[in-house]
This record gives C-alpha cells, structure tokens and sequence, in this order.
C-alpha cells in the first residue's frame, strides 16, 4: 500500500538543481505550446492571450508585449507570494519570452490541423504552468493573483483563470472572426482543465 501523506509534517524541498531542470521543461513546454497557437492565429487566455491580441492587432512581438505586461504584477508578486517567488517568475517570464522570440529559428511548422493544434496547445501549456507551479514560480500575470487567490481563500486558481478568460474571449468576438475564437476558447479549457485537476497542494508534496 503507497505510504499516507501526512499534511502537517515538513514538506521537502526541491534542490537548486531540480528548480533549474523544473523550469527549462516547463518553459519550453509552454513555448512549444504557445508557437502552435500564434501559427494558428489563435489566442489563449491569461496575459499571454491578452498579448497575443495586442500582438495581433498593432503587429508588435508578442515576446516583447507579452515581458512588459507583465510588470505591474510584480508589485502584487514581492508583497503576498515573497521574494522567491517574485524573483522566479521574472525569470521565468524573461525566458519565456526569449524563448518566444527565437523558437521560429528553431521550428516551423509547414501544417497543423486547427483542432489537433488547439488540442496540444491546452495539454502542452496546462502541464508546463503545473511545473512552474510546482516549482514555486509563474508566468506572471493573472498566474500571480490565480495563485494567491488559491492559497489565501481556497479558491482554485483554474476557476480564477476561467473568470478572467470569459471577459477576454467575450472581447474577442467583437475583434476577430467567431471560429477562430471557439477555436481558442477550447484550447483555454483544456489548459485551465489541467490545472484545475492537477494543481492541488495536498497531492503535491515538494516545495
């Protein structure tokens, strides 16, 4: 029988090395992701969706929208989650956003069916979240208020991801063509899916 977790007892911590080897899975993982849906001409939600929006309507790298959106929440980051945390995430944001700008040197793609895409997109990114997650970090942004809205007020931080995700695909429709938008808005549910189903802390022992 698997060994009983027992909650209130020391939790161990991951080691520099297994945060460095953590984040470079999930960063790619999510930049992998992320390339599919910009080939597509998707969106997603979060403020990576509200990047690509931007990206798409003025033509401005989403890499460089995407790093300066996310600066405000900082302030949000250093004062509730501490300085771990804040430091983790602007790096894991700054290398996602390198990654962004130079992944199209390094793969193309000649044709992706538009549902498999999206499909891949979801399970690529959700679980490339859960392992920043997992490693006390983020991609900024709405991750940062998901985040301490779960471990403050008990609420998931898939169900805090949805909310803001239903006013920004409500926005979409009234900027962008309405399959593209269902199209997106199915790759945003199975991304949140996967967090919502994953990301619990009583199921996750490692700091």
């Amino acid at each position: 029988m698997p060994t009983p977790i027992v909650l209130n007892q020391p939790q161990p911590k991951h080691s520099p090395i297994e945060d460095v080897q953590g984040f470079a899975i999930s960063l790619i993982t999510t930049a992998i992701g992320l390339s599919i849906i910009a080939q597509l001409g998707f969106i997603t939600g979060q403020t990576a969706g509200l990047a690509l929006v931007i990206s798409y309507l003025t033509g401005w790298s989403f890499s460089w929208v995407f790093w300066l959106i996310n600066l405000p929440f900082y302030a949000l980051a250093w004062t509730r989650m501490g300085r771990e945390f804040t430091l983790k995430s602007v790096a894991c944001v700054t290398i996602l956003s390198l990654l962004m700008a130079q992944i199209p040197n390094w793969l193309s793609f000649d044709y992706i069916n538009p549902l498999f895409g999206i499909i891949t997109f979801g399970i690529l990114t959700g679980y490339g979240l859960l392992g920043t997650f997992r490693h006390k970090g983020s991609l900024g942004g709405l991750g940062v208020i998901a985040l301490y809205a779960q471990e403050h007020f008990g609420v998931r931080a898939g169900l805090v991801q949805l909310a803001f995700d239903a006013v920004l695909f409500a926005v979409a429709f009234t900027l962008f063509e309405p399959s593209r938008v269902w199209y997106s808005l199915l790759g945003a549910l199975i991304l949140s899916a996967v967090i919502a189903f994953n990301h619990r802390g009583d199921r996750y022992i490692a700091d």
